[in-house]
């Protein structure tokens, strides 16, 4: 029998008054910035957060990492990150434009980008026009440009097949009518990518059409016939190419042993290892990388996070891994608040491109994958690269600012927005006639 005055216990009950004092000063702080999160605008806002903070690391390290090579190429430290920061600038004006094209505007624009793709792709079998790198003919040069067509081809097959699926819907089940809904938009995209030998990025555009499918609600035992026709491509691309047998035999075979096989086709995969095992817990400090100084190739493109992890530590890339999460959490919450199936199919395709590419770039550096020449998402240097990824995310940002709700709260910031700058004049006027009274 309980006393009177005293509470009676019960099973998961918790006396709030006995908690230390900083530990609901820590639960009020977490509850307040969550609540943030009930904002309808609040996918816009951190997707574009992350974004930019995504970048600016980038340029940082760029900097960081191509300032020794730049400066023997060039005679500039600053040649590499001059050219870097242009196109991030210019991303920025892209992304901005892309986020406030309508929603509904991308369904018109998936034929014409889808076209544009192909025929920029075609240009690389072109003589003077296309030109080949690392054994892959995937780059256009014409003048002073040059790009990789490649990039414009994801954001095109991601227009182009969800609007191809979202015509189809009715008939997703049937798998001649699927196929069919799929072969123009993968033919030229993912198509024209391996007939350039760029496999790297073919397996990113794979892994995007299969997420894309997923999120469809393609039924589950047609993946595992898609995979296994997938495995026996890959496989062929593989074996008929001496330069990815040998990568994948390297890979395969473990850790190099001897100096023969480090100054091989392993000497890239050992010295980002060295970079990293070198920066140990805090890393050597921001600047201070030893294997920027034409170790490790390709140091401030694929190979940016083993700079990354020597000079900024395990802090750096725990940063880089989290700020990459919190983007999938956005494009996880982007596919279950938007209510278009079309938006929900681009929004998992942009998603499975940028974070597939993440994982896959850091996967090489790591050494749990053979080498792939896949560039680190907005953060290694490329202009076309960092170009297309941030319309991408522009894409991402416009479907943001469709999420229910999203548009009356645009419309009332923007009305205060107006108000206070129509109060701005009135209170200047009002201001000087007293003043002008008072020297009277």
């Amino acid at each position: 029998m309980a006393v009177e005055g005293t509470r009676q216990r019960v099973p998961g009950w918790v006396d709030r008054s006995r908690r230390p004092q900083w530990l609901g000063a820590t639960g009020d702080w977490v509850r307040e910035r969550t609540r943030l999160l009930d904002s309808p605008l609040a996918t816009h806002h951190v997707l574009l957060a992350t974004t930019s903070v995504l970048v600016v690391i980038g340029l940082v390290m760029v900097l960081s990492s191509s300032s020794v090579e730049s400066l023997t190429a060039n005679g500039s430290p600053y040649a590499i990150f001059r050219s870097q920061a242009m196109f991030a600038v210019l991303g920025g004006v892209v992304l901005v434009v892309a986020s406030r094209v309508p929603a509904r505007a991308w369904q018109r624009l998936a034929i014409p980008a889808l076209l544009g793709s192909a025929l920029l792709q075609l240009l690389v079998f072109v003589p003077g026009i296309g030109k080949e790198v690392g054994g892959n003919r995937n780059w256009i040069q014409l003048g002073g440009l040059q790009g990789q067509p490649s990039e414009a081809a994801k954001v095109a097959l991601i227009l182009a097949l969800s609007l191809a699926l979202t015509r189809r819907r009715d008939c997703l089940g049937e798998p001649l009518k699927l196929a069919g809904a799929m072969a123009l938009p993968v033919g030229l995209t993912v198509g024209l990518v391996l007939l350039s030998r760029d496999l790297g990025t073919a397996l990113i555009m794979i892994a995007v059409v299969v997420v894309m499918l997923w999120v469809a609600g393609i039924p589950g035992r047609w993946f595992a016939l898609a995979g296994a026709g997938a495995l026996v491509l890959v496989t062929l691309l593989v074996v008929t190419s001496e330069n990815r047998m040998n990568r994948v035999q390297d890979w395969l075979s473990g850790a190099a042993t001897t100096s023969a096989q480090i100054q091989g086709l392993q000497w890239q995969p050992v010295q980002g290892k060295y970079a990293l095992a070198s920066g140990g817990f805090w890393g050597l400090g921001l600047g201070a990388s030893r294997e920027k100084w034409s170790w490790l190739p390709e140091a401030h493109n694929d190979f940016i996070f083993a700079i990354i992890g020597e000079e900024l530590g395990l802090p750096g890339t725990l940063t880089i891994l989290v700020l990459f999460a919190v983007l999938a959490l956005m494009v996880l919450r982007l596919v279950r608040r938007s209510e278009s199936f079309y938006a929900k199919l681009v929004v998992a395709g942009i998603g499975a491109w940028i974070l597939g590419q993440a994982v896959l770039n850091m996967g090489v550096v790591l050494s749990l994958l053979p080498v792939i020449g896949v560039p680190l998402p907005l953060i290694s240097h490329g202009g076309s690269a960092l170009l297309l990824t941030m319309l991408g995310i522009g894409i991402l940002l416009s479907f943001a600012r469709a999420e229910p709700g999203a548009p009356e709260a645009i419309r009332a910031r923007e009305s205060v927005v107006a108000r206070s700058l129509a109060v701005l004049p009135q209170r200047g006027r009002s201001t000087r006639t007293r003043t002008t009274k008072g020297q009277r």
